[in-house]
This record gives C-alpha cells, sequence and structure tokens, in this order.
C-alpha cells in the first residue's frame, strides 16, 4: 500500500498570501466546545492554537469556571457556557469549522453537548472530533452526523473507536476501519499517518520532545483554524500536522521538552513562510 508523505508543496498549495482586501469573515468562523470543570487547560490550548492559526472569528463554548481564565489567556476568542443548548445550537449553526472534545469529559453534560452538536452541524461544516469526543462516540455507539468529518486520536483511543489493538493498526487494517467511518482521520503517534478514502500520508516529522500533556488539543485546535479558512479539507488537514511537528522539531533542537503552548505561538511565523515564495526569506 503507498503512503505519501506530506510535503511543503502540499503547504505552499495551501497557505497563500492573504488577500489585501480581506476582513476578520474572510478566514472563517471557528467554534470549539470543551473544557469541564476539570480539563479546562484542554480547551484554553486548542482556541490559542486555532486563533493562532489564523482563524478570523473564534468562540469557544466551555464550563463556566473556564471562563475567565480564557479571556485572560485569550481575550481574542469570544466565550460563553457549553450548558446552554440555545446558545451552543446557534454558535455551532454558525460556523463553518466545529471542534469538539478537548478537555470536554466522558460525564452526562459532555455526552449532552456531543449530542447537540452533531444534531446541529450541516454537511458543508468541518467538524473536528477529539479526545473525550472520540471515547464518547465509542463507548456510547453515536451515529455520526453528515458533515466534512475529523477524527485526531491518539492510538488508544483510535483502538476505542476502530476496535483494532494497537499491535494491529496496520495500514491496511486502519484504511478498511476509516472506510467505515467516512472521514478523515489523523492518526497520531511519532510519524503521525493521515487516512482520508484511498490515500493515506505520513508526517516526516516529529520529537520525543512533544511528549507531554496538551500536545493533541494543540492539534486540533490548528486542524480547527486551518480548516476554517482554506477551502481543501484534506490539504489543511495535512498542512496543520506538518507545521505542528515542524515547529517542535525546530524548537527540540535547543530544549529538551517543547510546550504546546510554544507550538501555538509560532503557528504565524511558520505560514507566513509557506504564503511567500520560496526564494523569499524573513
Amino acid at each position: 500500500m503507498s503512503i505519501q508523505p506530506i510535503t511543503e508543496t502540499i503547504l505552499r498549495q495551501t497557505i497563500q498570501p492573504r488577500p489585501e482586501n480581506s476582513h476578520k469573515g474572510t478566514y472563517g468562523r471557528l467554534t470549539l466546545v470543551g473544557g469541564n470543570a476539570q480539563f479546562g487547560g484542554a480547551i484554553i490550548m486548542a482556541t490559542t492554537a486555532g486563533i493562532y492559526s489564523g482563524a478570523g472569528l473564534t468562540t469557544t463554548l466551555t464550563d463556566p469556571v473556564n471562563i475567565t481564565a480564557l479571556h485572560a489567556r485569550m481575550p481574542e476568542a469570544m466565550v460563553t457556557d457549553f450548558h446552554d443548548e440555545t446558545t451552543l445550537t446557534e454558535l455551532i449553526s454558525s460556523a463553518n469549522s466545529i471542534v469538539i472534545g478537548p478537555g470536554l469529559g466522558s460525564d452526562e453534560a459532555g455526552l449532552t453537548a456531543l449530542r447537540r452538536v452533531f444534531a446541529t452541524v450541516q454537511p458543508q461544516q468541518s467538524l473536528t472530533i477529539d479526545g473525550s469526543a472520540i471515547d464518547l462516540v465509542a463507548k456510547h455507539d453515536l451515529p455520526l452526523p453528515n458533515a466534512k468529518l475529523v477524527f485526531t486520536p491518539h492510538e488508544m483511543e483510535w483502538q476505542r473507536l476502530s476496535g483494532i489493538t494497537i499491535k494491529d493498526q496496520t495500514p491496511d487494517n486502519n484504511q478498511q476501519a476509516v472506510a467505515k467511518l467516512g472521514g478523515i482521520v489523523v492518526l497520531k503517534k511519532h510519524h503521525t499517518q493521515v487516512y482520508a478514502g484511498q490515500q493515506i500520508f505520513e508526517n516526516p516529522g516529529g520529537t520525543p520532545a512533544m511528549a507531554t500533556g496538551g500536545m493533541g488539543d494543540t492539534l486540533a485546535g490548528m486542524v480547527g483554524g486551518f480548516t476554517a479558512q482554506f477551502a481543501d479539507q484534506l490539504n489543511a488537514v495535512l498542512s496543520a500536522v506538518y507545521i505542528h511537528s515542524q515547529i517542535a522539531d525546530d524548537l527540540a533542537h535547543n530544549a529538551y521538552v517543547v510546550l504546546p503552548t510554544q507550538i501555538s505561538e509560532e503557528i504565524p511565523w511558520y505560514m507566513k513562510q509557506y504564503s511567500l515564495p520560496q526564494s523569499t526569506k524573513i
């Protein structure tokens, strides 16, 4: 089975210079749902990554205990309570990219929010399902909505979702499971693989310096931010995966550990490089 590397050519095709005549509405509406009372950091990191990735308007729905911290960390985000189903429905309906799962938790409140998102999302919207949301789908055998789905599991989450044990997660077996899901799967590991239909891509980057909490939440936010503003969903996902690890690889030259928040702060600079002609250097 042929596995293609994610290349810089894909990024240069995807991340284009911003037109002069544009505004925040030009770059998409991103809505994130997650962060219960115990795991607020996850949704803060996902929101941070989505904003630094360039989403034009970002709204986060979370447990009220996280609102003050999120406002303090990222004043660019609009924040509200994910228990309010009317508001949740309105904000999901108005988004073109949605991320659900970072820090969502597996309790009844998380399940209720996930069911509401699934009932609201429309076919033209990109929906990234991450973390707790993946576990809830697997545990409750939830029917998936008709939307442009992206799953971002690590190997154990993929085992729960697909039924394939980690030792049996071969490209052939994974691809068969992906076909049943009907979306893009970003299987996070040393060299992350992206499954999309009959195509399999492998990320060349990755470093053990990334092995710290919140790294996946940051990638989910990046996927949300990229799919909010770039029309080709697959290329947007591939670009987010590549830059996420490229930043970490570069930082790891001089650091034993790379923090997710450090990656987010570097995203705009790396995106700028890919938007410029190859001969141009900043």
